[in-house]
């Protein structure tokens, strides 16, 4: 039997509890899973690309060790699907946050299933206490000295801080 593997894009910038989440659940799901961190020269994240993949392998390979996976961290620059592919993966692994999340995520993934049918979407809920965490609010809370303690892993918390002070 050949093994399973799930890709989980994101942007990552910066990892948060509900992505851990979601790596937690995908991991159960594979045998191998495969973060990619989609690099897009239009956007400015606070972390580059190197420093997203350290954040990335230092919290979730313990997540992944846990559930018997492997893990790996990748950056790509073109289509998901093509990512997926060019990774052996099977499996398209999608968090969701609320509804305004499930139909995004529905119209990528009809498309993505056009593109690429051989590759299946999974939505993967958050529970209650991670669906109001996004990235980009503890990038702004972040920034504005407030704190995100509870809203990171403790190694993303440190990065943080590192970038913007004390506050965070």
């Amino acid at each position: 039997m050949s093994a399973r593997i799930a890709f989980y894009p994101g942007s990552f910038d910066p990892p948060t509890n509900g992505h851990v989440e979601v790596a937690r659940a995908a991991a159960r799901l594979a045998d191998r899973l495969v973060v990619g961190v989609g690099v897009h020269p239009g956007k400015a994240p606070i972390f580059n690309a190197p420093e997203r993949l350290d954040m990335l392998r230092e919290v979730f390979t313990p997540v992944a060790a846990e559930a018997g996976a492997a893990l790996d961290c990748v950056t790509f620059d073109d289509l998901v699907v093509d990512a997926a592919r060019r990774e052996g993966a099977r499996l398209l692994i999608r968090g969701l946050r609320d509804g305004t999340d499930l139909d995004y995520e529905m119209q990528m993934a009809g498309m993505n299933a056009v593109l690429a049918p051989d590759v299946q979407t999974v939505f993967l809920p958050a529970s209650p206490i991670a669906r109001p965490i996004t990235a980009t609010l503890v990038r702004q809370i972040a920034a504005m000295g407030g704190d995100v303690s509870a809203f990171v892993p403790p190694a993303v918390l440190v990065r943080l801080r590192e970038r913007f002070g004390r506050g965070t």
